[in-house]
């Protein structure tokens, strides 16, 4: 009934429906505002605010197949992908919570009837653990659910100094929620090594565990202590891939039918028979990961996210290779993997041509160094001694072929060898500390400020509002009051004031109190709280009724841009297409950025349709509304949503008519006609698959757009030209002074040549050999290589070195002709000479350049040059 993962999943999802949970779809692997985390990694990660307290839902019953990624951080599983039968870098995680509401007894009943009753799994194969001193987990499941005594398996603590470090006691983290846990195994069959938890044959597979039930119970304190939680609340866990393997009669993950199409396509794409090769296997996993994490906004660069995102993909890719792939072939499984599991995640299809084109750029630039990489491991591993690859080399694939160490690790295991991690990460820790000497940051006192107020935001229809002043931060410290001309934070319990947020700068402007003023420099969020940042003119004091007063015309400046950013985002989706991302902005008054997914340039035709676009929106003086909604309706609406934003369940949507739907927390104009002109100022990559867009607005669009006029007039001025001909007429300059420049060199080659007959004359001779070192002053460094071929001509044998000097550089050159590089090379003898003048250079034996910067001590570099060359030719 239940012998494929898709049925597997609806079924999950409605029976826990049917006990009145709420359905809650998949979140995006970029966790939302969590800076702790990489990825989304287990599926209680979406709710774990809720956990905290710190989040509201409607509902205190969820369920949800949340899609996760193990490839970086703290879960990494990425080496032993495709080599054992159940490590993944993708998986999808079933799970149902309870956020105060029901607590042990239910979610061990709500288990046991859905293993037992609707997936129909045989009772005797089933066997429990829970925590060692949990009495009352035990209780349940052999005095309720009837699991016989000799099923349930107590696991304690790993020692006795270590209390509540257990297999079965789980925390959030060193201090906060936690609780034993209780987890829930399968008996595959005695045909099958290896023994039940807690015995020395545990890592066996012959008992594998399929569902972990989190009894969310204490919280815990710095000092250890344990105290109940006022609202119990349970998370549980269970991998898809793991139960589908129970249900289809298979034993490893990877012969489920999720992966054994995957398997297969992989297999007739590279006309490979073997279905059990285990690169196959790697390729199936890393497609579904590296296919996830670009619909959810990840883009393959050299850090973060971006950086794991390649190395999974370059991992596929060398596997691929392995299996003699021809070409680009990774992106022609995605569609595969759309047919697996696109009903399921509809915006898997949706980015299905953005997805298969990002793959399909980021092989072809692997593929350019894959090969030489792969030569020179493979030459280097010829000449290694004994089985570790050193460090350095590892380092040296990373950073010039751009090899990830565990893919070398990944070659390195196929051969019987092993990386030496620590040589590697020594070499890695060096380069970041280069990479970071020219750079030291400061850590602002104020970062360490919390804030125990909640301020109410009043400056979407005001500009002035009456608040009351309810703390002062002087220092880093909380005070009572601000003298004249003190620095320092104040927070209002209400403001018109918008603290930075969504890109939008923080309001600038003034507060008045009774003693004084305090002048606004910047306004930002400080938790709850808003937090104005700035000057006090006079006294300011704890408790002050106060009058904010925003800086209206810089305000007004910013709302035009920020609702540009709406308008701009909406054009380039239709120009460039839907796989257009916000991927950050910086909205200010004089101007904004606009940052976004891309993966090529913007041709300037498409920046002129851009452009086209947000000013014919702008003429129609769409009127801009708001509306605050729960977030599933706003999404239904067409509400975009930013990458890597975190949503409340109700958000503020802003449409400006039926062009852009955003959900956005920030000010803006009326309508779009109040923003007067938009104008691109420059556009250009900042990162892999990222480029960024500047632009102005209103009256700084009028300046630029006059700015460049009078650049054209005075361009006109300069060539006697009437504006409309200034292009033909640069043309025509352009293609005199090319002209020019050739007659130049062509009068200089003459020169030099003629030079080089009266340089002829200052040869001597050094023991049997011609030798010839001059200083030929401000001679064109171009002509010099043309000069050495010349005087080798002329005369026959020799030795030489010719420096020049222009504008404070210092050019070298030395040549020797092929009967004398056995005695003298040329490299050795320029870099003899450019030591002197601050230089260094190479080249061939018989002739190399070099450069400097000290042109006067050439007299210094012309006699080092004629003592390497006395003592080569003893």
């Amino acid at each position: 009934m239940y012998n494929t993962t898709a049925a597997l999943r609806t079924a999950f999802l409605e029976f826990f429906k049917s006990k009145e949970h709420q359905i809650v779809q998949s979140s995006s692997l970029v966790p939302g505002n969590d800076p702790t985390l990489l990825f989304t990694n287990a599926g209680m990660v979406p709710f774990k605010d809720v956990f905290l307290g710190a989040e509201q839902r409607p509902y205190t019953r969820a369920t949800s197949s949340q899609r996760c990624v193990r490839a970086g951080g703290k879960h990494n599983d990425l080496e032993n992908v495709g080599y054992t039968a159940r490590h993944h870098t993708f998986f999808e995680m079933l799970g149902n919570f309870s956020f105060g509401d029901y607590f042990k007894q239910d979610a061990i009943k709500y288990a046991w009837e859905f293993l037992t009753k609707v997936l129909e799994l045989p009772e005797e194969k089933l066997l429990v653990t829970v925590y060692e001193t949990d009495d009352e987990a035990f209780d349940i499941w052999n005095k309720e659910i009837g699991v016989p005594a000799e099923k349930i398996i107590r696991i304690g603590d790993k020692s006795a100094d270590k209390k509540y470090e257990s297999d079965n006691f789980w925390s959030m983290g060193d201090t906060g929620p936690c609780g034993p846990c209780s987890e829930i195994f399968y008996d595959h069959g005695e045909h099958i090594w290896g023994g039940p938890p807690g015995s020395p044959e545990e890592d066996g597979d012959r008992f594998i565990e399929i569902w972990n039930i989190v009894f969310m119970q204490f919280n815990r304190s710095a000092n250890g202590d344990m105290a109940p939680l006022p609202k119990p609340s349970v998370d549980t866990g269970m991998g898809i891939e793991r139960i589908a393997a129970i249900l289809q009669g298979v034993h490893s993950n990877y012969e489920i039918d999720i992966f054994q199409n995957l398997i297969k396509s992989t297999a007739d794409l590279l006309k490979v028979e073997d279905l059990e090769n285990k690169s196959l296997r790697v390729i199936a996993d890393h497609i579904r990961s590296c296919s996830f994490l670009i619909v959810d906004g990840v883009m393959p660069s050299n850090e973060g996210r971006g950086y794991v995102l390649r190395r999974i993909i370059r991992r596929a890719v060398r596997h691929g290779h392995k299996l003699g792939a021809q070409g680009i072939f990774f992106n022609k499984l995605v569609a595969t993997l759309v047919a697996q599991m696109g009903e399921a995640y509809p915006e898997l299809a949706q980015k299905q041509a953005v997805v298969e084109k990002m793959l399909r750029i980021e092989e072809e630039q692997f593929a350019k160094t894959l090969e030489r990489g792969l030569a020179l491991l493979e030459s280097s591993l010829a000449d290694m001694q004994g089985d570790v690859i050193p460090g350095e080399l590892v380092f040296s694939l990373y950073d010039t072929y751009g090899f990830p160490a565990d893919l070398t690790a990944d070659i390195a295991r196929e051969k019987g060898l092993s990386i030496d991690e620590a040589g590697f990460e020594a070499q890695m820790l060096e380069q970041r500390k280069k990479s970071q000497a020219a750079s030291s940051f400061k850590a602002d006192y104020n970062d360490q400020i919390t804030s125990q107020q909640q301020s109410e935001f009043r400056g979407y229809d005001a500009t002035e509002f009456d608040g009351k002043v309810t703390e002062l931060f002087a220092d880093g410290q909380s005070v009572e009051s601000l003298a004249d001309g003190q620095q320092g934070i104040l927070v209002l319990d209400n403001t018109p004031f918008y603290a930075e947020s969504g890109g939008q700068s923080g309001d600038k402007g003034e507060i008045t109190v009774s003693g004084g003023s305090f002048v606004v420099a910047d306004t930002q969020k400080l938790g709850n709280a808003i937090a104005h940042y700035g000057t006090a003119n006079g006294s300011v004091n704890l408790g002050d009724l106060a009058k904010a007063t925003i800086d209206t015309a810089r305000r007004e400046a910013i709302k035009k841009n920020h609702s540009a950013t709406h308008l701009i985002h909406a054009a380039l989706r239709n120009v460039l297409g839907e796989h257009v991302g916000q991927k950050g902005s910086l909205v200010e008054a004089d101007k904004f950025r606009f940052d976004f997914s891309h993966y090529e340039g913007v041709t300037a035709e498409q920046i002129k349709e851009v452009e086209r676009q947000v000013n014919q929106q702008i003429q129609r003086n769409l009127p801009l509304g708001t509306e605050v909604m729960a977030i599933e309706d706003a999404k239904a609406k067409g509400a975009m949503a930013l990458f890597g934003e975190k949503y409340d369940d109700e958000v503020r949507v802003v449409s400006m008519g039926d062009y852009s739907i955003e959900l956005c927390g920030g000010t803006h104009v009326n309508s779009t006609g109040d923003i007067g002109l938009f104008k691109i100022i420059s556009e250009a990559g900042i990162a892999a698959g990222v480029r960024r867009i500047e632009a102005v607005t209103g009256l700084a669009a009028v300046e630029y757009v006059h700015g460049l006029e009078n650049t054209i007039n005075q361009a006109a001025s300069v060539l006697k030209a009437e504006p409309s001909a200034l292009v033909e007429k640069v043309e025509q300059s352009v293609a005199k002074v090319k002209q020019l420049e050739k007659e130049l060199r062509q009068l200089q080659d003459k020169m030099a040549s003629q030079q080089g007959s009266n340089l002829t004359e200052q040869v001597k001779v050094v023991n049997g050999v011609n030798t010839l070192i001059v200083n030929l002053g401000a001679a064109d460094p171009k002509s010099l290589r043309g000069l050495v071929d010349d005087l080798k001509n002329k005369i026959g044998s020799v030795v030489m070195l010719l420096v020049a000097s222009n504008d404070n550089k210092v050019s070298l050159i030395a040549g020797v002709t092929k009967d004398l590089i056995g005695k003298v090379k040329s490299g050795d003898l320029v870099n003899a000479a450019a030591a002197e003048v601050g230089g260094k250079g190479g080249g061939r034996p018989d002739m190399a350049q070099a450069g400097g910067s000290q042109p006067e001590n050439i007299d210094a570099a012309l006699a080092a040059a004629e003592a390497f060359i006395a003592s080569k030719l003893v």
